[in-house]
């Protein structure tokens, strides 16, 4: 069994638990004001963004253990909006990446930026979930997912006014691009071995422009993972990207949000060279 297969088989487990704990319809009427509130566009923010950065919060990592496992959602989160970050990834797996709910809730009464719900979504029910912990974006895993299951959730997320970021990490897995489909984006991480390669993005944007070039309402393209250089982000963006998901470079740090201000200002220079 491979990284990714422990995992979901453990997510189902856990979702299992929370459903039998917190049953749908008592989510839905606790959560009731949350469900009617506001949401914040990412692929908007994405698209106007001149550095496009999704910048992640995460405590660990499967493949390299504890990051910041001190990290406090109120030091990073408002250091990331300060520091320019154009939307913010909530990781809210515990088992394997040290998030909770209560990151992502804490989170969104912090910071008006979108913000994403990273797990492993496996069920409708984490899709409420997301809502009512104050989610504006959700990611859906193709590897973990059947075509059907994709088209269906991301369906159910714009039915809650949530949009929807749709991971692929090789060619075939694109037949899961659907119409709600917001945004597209490209896994330079293996989640099987968890091994990255940043060439990934650079293989699959002509296979992803194919793709989402039968559509009306195309994609925005984003590049996730294994991004440490100022100058990949300007060759992704010549390449046709629009968002870039950063967190182990953050994060690995002390002071995540003075990386990011940082990591920024280079991409603003190499910009104007």
């Amino acid at each position: 069994m491979d990284i990714l297969e422990t995992i979901v088989a453990n997510k189902r487990r856990e979702v299992a638990r929370q459903k039998e704990a917190v049953p749908l319809d008592f989510l839905l009427d606790s959560g009731a004001q949350r469900l009617i509130a506001p949401v914040c566009s990412m692929k908007r923010s994405l698209e106007a963004s001149p550095s496009g950065i999704i910048a992640e919060f995460k405590r660990r990592s499967p493949s390299k253990g504890w990051l910041y496992p001190a990290a406090k959602v109120e030091d990073v989160v408002p250091a990331y909006e300060k520091g320019g970050a154009s939307a913010c990834s909530i990781l809210t797996d515990s088992d394997f990446f040290g998030g909770s709910f209560g990151d992502l809730r804490r989170a969104r009464s912090l910071v008006k930026l979108p913000l994403l719900r990273k797990d492993f979504i496996i069920d409708e029910y984490q899709l409420y979930q997301a809502r009512v912990l104050g989610a504006d974006a959700v990611l859906l895993i193709a590897a973990s997912l059947t075509g059907k299951e994709c088209k269906n959730f991301a369906a159910i997320a714009h039915q809650l006014d949530m949009e929807v970021l749709l991971e692929v990490h090789k060619e075939e897995e694109l037949q899961c691009l659907n119409e709600h489909v917001d945004m597209l984006g490209v896994n330079n991480r293996n989640l099987g071995t968890f091994n990255t390669d940043i060439n990934n993005s650079f293989r699959m944007i002509e296979l992803m422009k194919v793709e989402a070039g039968v559509r009306n309402d195309a994609p925005l393209f984003v590049s996730e993972s294994g991004i440490s250089d100022a100058n990949v982000i300007k060759q992704l963006r010549d390449a046709g990207f629009r968002g870039f998901l950063v967190g182990e470079t953050f994060m690995k740090t002390k002071s995540p949000g003075e990386m990011l201000a940082a990591f920024i200002g280079k991409i603003e220079g190499n910009k104007t060279e």
